[in-house]
């Protein structure tokens, strides 16, 4: 199977897309304001301490306090409390919560933590919705070939590095090599690796855990002490070996950054990434805008006229399945079967396009046989394999529902492109007004290369959207006409729809 990450970037947005076989897998978007925080550490300030939840409130700088629960507080005060190990089957999600393993506190959290007091943490999930950060003060660094851990002590090795020999060598590597005692999670990407190179990643992490915490010493809190690495940087430390073969993009800057990187830390990649040149933009070069726009839809067809639909609430995503126009060759229940064993595929594939989480239910429709039940239950077993997000799924239970979770870690893509819709108070949803202004963005970009004669271009788009295009999202048109060199004249036209826009060639 090819695997390409494709990444397209402008001032204002940066979108990167794991290309398996030709179709979309997983998509990150980073905007200039995007509240995409997991991975930072900052220096914070307890605001409220709530024993009935044994948690806190910490001001971490944003717009909402981050959350803390009692079992992620440690410190002086783990050493009063009971650490049971994680079990040897969630070892290791390089650097994720199972790594930890979990802390049962013996101590009350208005014990541990008053108003005011400050103190170091790491944002374990960005905030979601209307809730804020999920924070914890077991800190961990990535790098390339290890996760440093530099409150715990504990060795781990992925899980997904299955020869034991390797498993143990890794192990006792690293176990020589470690200062102090500093855990570490030895990641997939370390099969192989020499002593040297993990000998001198694991300096570059201790370093930088001394450069956090002299600046926890001298910073007031709140305030941020280490930022994670951009989406394009993780994507090439985390995604370009294992699940990647190479990786596109579209800016010089970029590349730059990106080439500078790897001379660093991945010289032996550098031949992997390419610099796309082309014309026509990236995404469309690579046919993926229609996967994106099929990914905001209610309802997604099935190739056999069969569909599923995708309602998400706050609390849960229930899927329904469909058989539609399919009719069948042969009777009803192989009918039901492959439209069933049809929609397993799309499913799985959504929900990790669109970064669905939390609690999932899926009602497929009704099977009499046990045995078709059970094809469609692991059917849907091993289509979840290829997702990275860790998900359990139930049995088909007896009223033909499959409940299932996944981790959620992020806004999922609706959210992040999609706002409420203005026309039904909420009820459904459009695509956002700056998503808009960013597709005339492209459309306009890709007009110019057909429109060679013209003086300049006009924009005929509703009147909201004209609003924020001579407003807040004005750098757009400043940027468009640096670029094609023609002016820029917009229209505001009261009979469109918001998501409607046309755009015209003036000539002199």
């Amino acid at each position: 199977m090819l695997k390409q990450l494709i990444v397209n970037m402008a001032q204002h947005e940066t979108r990167l897309a794991l290309v398996e076989d030709g179709t979309i897998a997983e998509l990150f978007i980073n905007r200039q304001d995007n509240n995409d925080i997991a991975g930072d550490i900052y220096k914070g300030r307890v605001q409220r301490v709530l024993p009935g939840m044994q948690a806190a409130f910490v001001d971490i700088g944003m717009h909402q306090a981050a959350f803390i629960h009692v079992n992620d507080l440690i410190g002086e005060s783990a050493r009063r409390r009971t650490f049971r190990e994680a079990p040897k089957e969630a070892v290791e999600d390089e650097g994720s919560e199972a790594a930890w393993g979990s802390f049962e506190s013996e101590i009350p959290i208005e014990d541990l933590l008053k108003e005011g007091q400050e103190i170091m943490v790491h944002v374990a999930k960005s905030p979601i919705g209307t809730k804020g950060a999920r924070i914890t003060c077991n800190v961990s660094l990535p790098g390339r070939f290890l996760v440093m851990m530099p409150t715990s002590d504990h060795i781990g090795v992925s899980r997904k590095i299955e020869d034991e020999t390797e498993r143990q060598r890794l192990k006792e590597m690293v176990q020589s090599l470690r200062k102090g005692q500093f855990g570490y999670i030895v990641r997939t990407a370390a099969e192989g690796i020499q002593r040297e190179k993990a000998a001198y990643e694991m300096g570059f992490l201790e370093n930088l855990w001394e450069n956090i915490q002299e600046k926890y010493k001298g910073a007031t809190a709140p305030v941020l002490l280490h930022k994670e690495l951009n989406v394009s940087l993780r994507a090439v430390r985390d995604l370009l070996t294992h699940e990647a073969d190479k990786l596109v993009i579209d800016s010089k800057d970029g590349y730059n950054s990106i080439m500078g990187f790897l001379d660093t830390f991945m010289p032996g990649y550098k031949n992997s990434v390419e610099l796309y040149e082309g014309t026509e933009p990236l995404f469309e070069a690579y046919n993926l805008e229609g996967d994106i726009s099929r990914a905001l839809k209610r309802k997604v067809w099935l190739k056999s006229g069969g569909y599923i639909v995708i309602e998400q609430t706050e609390a849960l995503v229930a899927i329904d399945v469909n058989t539609g126009r399919y009719v069948g060759k042969h009777n009803l229940e192989e009918t039901i079967l492959k439209t069933n064993l049809e929609a397993v595929k799309e499913i799985a594939y959504q929900i990790r396009l669109r970064d669905i989480g939390g609690i999932i239910i899926i009602d497929f429709i009704d099977m009499i046989r046990k045995s078709n039940q059970e094809k469609v239950y692991n059917a849907l077993k091993e289509a979840l394999k290829k997702d990275r997000s860790k998900t359990h799924v139930l049995p088909i239970s007896e009223m033909g529902l499959i409940q299932m979770t996944r981790k959620r870690i992020k806004d999922p893509l609706t959210s992040i492109l999609c706002e409420p819709c203005i026309y039904c108070d909420g009820e459904g949803s459009l695509v956002s007004r700056r998503t808009i202004c960013y597709n005339i963005y492209r459309e306009v970009l890709r007009a110019a290369q057909d429109m060679i004669g013209s003086a300049r271009f006009t924009l005929h788009v509703n009147p909201e959207i004209a609003e924020r295009l001579h407003g807040e999202e004005n750098g757009i048109i400043i940027s468009l006409e640096r670029i094609i060199g023609k002016q820029i004249v917009i229209y505001p036209n009261t009979q469109f729809h918001l998501e409607e826009f046309d755009v015209f060639e003036v000539h002199s």
